[in-house]
């Protein structure tokens, strides 16, 4: 070997020497970075798990935030103002009270008179019913026969017929499950706004009996998000007794019912008894495994969870690592585009398709790429796994592109969660959880009177037939 090719050869050395240096420090680098973001999710989860004074923030304010309040002229659309009263109950009469102006002496003229209403809520003071129930024995075979009035909820008599009436009840469960009100609290604000004395173990009775009346309405309800050709579940945690279970909702919009479930389980068996293992509707839902069991089901992937992906990895990653997650959310927001354009009638249907299978294409050769950055590979390999699931809501307009609806019905049972300690405190209470709101949902999403449902529910005698008819066709 001449010595010419000698010192090539120890160049080239070299020079793969620095190479493997450069991407070893490359590798050091990105790998510092990872750790730096980790340790600071870390200590804000930390920091916010001591802190409780703000437990909902979403953290620093930005740096240029809208104006708060209304928006200027047509931004804000169609302004709207409460309307006039259809009744009036009392009027008063407000004069002057002055002949001359109290600024300057000077006389008063051209007077006018201009309404003002005041619509409020009367003074509610509690009222006591005393009902003097008739009891006899039959001669025949000693059967006891007791009266029973439909205003009465109960036939305990003696030391139990001492009780808070349907209305209050009603109210109770309602600021409860709906608001998440504690019963200490819902106690205090009876014995100020009412006048009425409620012990918390009074209203704890109260609530369970209620959930073991409207355990039918709840079948009734499960059977009609079964039935459902269009579901959207979502579940969170949830504490019963201490321990970690999982509190899941399927909400049917077009059968306008929720159906809200407590288990130890977050595995297929809830979906089953829920769905059942057949179900062959319309599933928008997120990411989480088990729901994939559902072969017979058309799914969508939640969009929006795949885009906060998407600019979490954005977040971490560098240098060419950041192209696929730009890629794959351009993709998925010009998807959203074609979705607008489409409802907005700004495309025809030959134009439609072809954008429609421009984006399956461009998605298919993202993600079959090679990738050497971990949780690129991972995102690629999840939108892969449910390639046919990603833009069902373009073929099927009833399908939205998020479960935004089960985050919405999901996220009032969140902040419940929050004001009373994480969850329930027995298996039971948490029955009643689960019936109790998915009756309060359902009447919401059908438009009736709630706490009517429920007075009327507390005053039947047999809940079956009540549940029947309770929440209409």
């Amino acid at each position: 070997m001449s010595d010419n090719e000698a010192v090539s050869s120890e160049e080239k050395a070299a020079g793969s020497s620095c190479s493997g240096c450069r991407k070893l420090e490359h590798r050091i680098e990105k790998l510092e970075k990872e750790n730096f973001e980790l340790r600071k999710c870390l200590d804000e989860a930390q920091r916010a798990g001591k802190r409780q004074a703000a437990p909902f923030s979403k953290g620093d304010p930005k740096e240029k935030p809208k104006k708060p309040g209304r928006k200027p002229g047509s931004q804000y659309g169609k302004q709207h103002s409460r309307p006039r009263p259809e009744k009036v109950d009392k009027v008063i009469d407000v004069p002057l009270g002055a002949s001359s102006c109290p600024r300057c002496g000077g006389g008063l003229g051209n007077e006018e008179v201009h309404e003002q209403f005041v619509s409020d809520i009367p003074p509610i003071v509690p009222v006591v019913t005393q009902f003097n129930v008739h009891c006899a024995h039959c001669k025949e075979c000693g059967h006891r026969v007791q009266g029973r009035h439909p205003e009465q909820i109960s036939d305990a008599l003696g030391a139990a017929g001492n009780q808070i009436g349907p209305q209050a009840i009603s109210l109770g469960v309602q600021l409860n499950k709906s608001t998440g009100a504690p019963y200490g609290k819902i106690s205090r604000f009876f014995k100020d706004a009412f006048g009425l004395s409620v012990g918390r173990s009074t209203l704890l009775r109260a609530f369970l009996r209620t959930a073991k009346k409207a355990e039918p309405i709840y079948e009734k309800i499960g059977i009609a998000v079964r039935e459902s050709r269009l579901v959207y579940p979502d579940e969170t945690g949830w504490k019963v007794g201490g321990l970690l279970e999982w509190l899941w909702v399927f909400v049917a919009p077009r059968a306008k019912a929720s159906l809200y479930v407590i288990e130890p389980s977050r595995g297929f068996d809830v979906i089953e008894a829920a769905l059942g293992s057949d179900y062959a509707g319309f599933l928008g839902r997120d990411g989480w495994a088990p729901y994939d069991r559902l072969k017979g089901a058309t799914h969508q992937l939640c969009i929006e969870h795949l885009i906060r992906r998407t600019k979490r990895l954005e977040e971490l990653n560098f240098g060419n690592a950041l192209r696929f997650p730009r890629d794959l959310r351009d993709i998925l927001q010009e998807a959203l585009s074609l979705r607008d354009e489409r409802d907005e009638g700004k495309l025809s249907r030959r134009a439609f398709l072809s954008r429609k299978r421009r984006l399956r294409t461009d998605l298919d050769c993202l993600v079959v790429g090679t990738y050497s950055n971990d949780e690129n590979r991972k995102l690629a390999q999840h939108v892969l796994d449910h390639r046919d699931s990603i833009f069902s809501f373009l073929s099927h307009p009833e399908l939205e592109a998020t479960n935004w609806p089960a985050e919405q019905a999901i996220r009032p049972a969140v902040v419940n969660r929050k004001m009373c300690g994480g969850g329930n405190r027995s298996r039971r209470g948490a029955k009643a959880q689960a019936v109790l709101t998915s009756v309060l949902r359902t009447a919401w999403q059908r438009g009736l009177d709630s706490v009517k449902l429920i007075v009327e529910l507390l005053r039947s005698r047999d809940p079956r037939a009540f549940a029947s008819v309770a929440l209409g066709p």
